[in-house]
């Protein structure tokens, strides 16, 4: 049988649960109020992937991180002239290696709408080439086999956590308690839909102009896991498919892999505004 629970111990769990229940309704009230311009959509993150010591996979001419940096630039430039208004964050913008854990808290300090990461898929049959290898585009969202990770990102980030001596005023807060994990998962199931909901944006924007895709999955990736935001990873091509890496690396490419996204991003903008 459960111990039950002191006065005071009721009175403390009671006030952290009022505390979260507010927080989420200010934050859901933020979303809601868009329509009346209370809320905007202004700082979007881009993160090239790997960097530095770090080159990601690589071609037969080319290397991941390198390919990575020159989209996520472009992007930056598209976005600056066709969304002035947007903010543009990036957590590379040259070839320096960056942590994962820093990469999502640069994310988070600046209050990100949105995490866009960059990078170049590979298919496991190694380094030979064939025709037969996989090719095309991928969007990978956070999935929920990791979840202890996904909680921390969205606690360092709510309301409830900015007191220095939270750790303490808070320690007897027990994460798998059924009412705080369904507090808590209602704060991440909103982070979820709205990434899902830019992936599928994306994966229908990258058909659209004719490119073939694996679709929207569910990974446990960690630069994402950590990002308390709306946050996508999309693998832009298989850079180990000879066709594929000629298209990664070329400036059409490039250029067609940013205005669909900068295209998604509008239409992510349009609907999230409304919901």
């Amino acid at each position: 049988m459960n111990k039950p629970f002191n006065n005071l111990q009721l009175f403390m769990l009671n006030s952290f649960l009022l505390a979260v229940v507010i927080f989420l309704s200010s934050f859901t009230a933020k979303q809601d109020s868009s329509q009346k311009g209370t809320f905007r959509f202004k700082t979007v993150v881009i993160d090239a992937g790997h960097g530095g010591k770090d080159p990601g996979t690589h071609g037969l001419h080319s290397n991941e991180k390198t390919v990575a940096l020159s989209i996520a630039r472009k992007l930056r430039a598209a976005i600056e002239d066709q969304m002035p208004n947007i903010h543009i964050v990036m957590t590379r913008s040259d070839d320096t290696f960056i942590p994962l854990d820093r990469r999502s808290a640069i994310a988070n300090e600046h209050n990100g709408n949105l995490f866009i990461s960059i990078h170049c898929n590979s298919s496991p049959e190694g380094t030979g080439y064939s025709d037969h290898k996989q090719k095309g585009t991928m969007m990978l969202v956070y999935g929920f086999h990791r979840v202890k990770e996904q909680l921390e990102a969205i606690r360092e980030n709510s309301s409830i956590m900015i007191e220095k001596d939270y750790k303490t005023k808070y320690q007897s807060y027990d994460e798998n308690d059924p009412v705080n994990r369904i507090l808590l998962n209602a704060y991440m199931q909103k982070y979820r839909k709205q990434s899902i909901l830019f992936g599928d944006l994306l994966n229908e924007q990258f058909k659209t102009e004719g490119r073939q895709t694996i679709g929207v999955k569910e990974q446990g990736i960690l630069v994402l896991a950590h990002s308390a935001m709306p946050a996508v990873m999309i693998e832009t091509g298989f850079i180990n498919n000879p066709a594929d890496e000629d298209y990664l690396t070329s400036d059409t490419g490039q250029d067609e892999i940013v205005q669909v996204i900068i295209k998604a991003i509008k239409a992510y903008k349009v609907k999230t505004a409304v919901q």
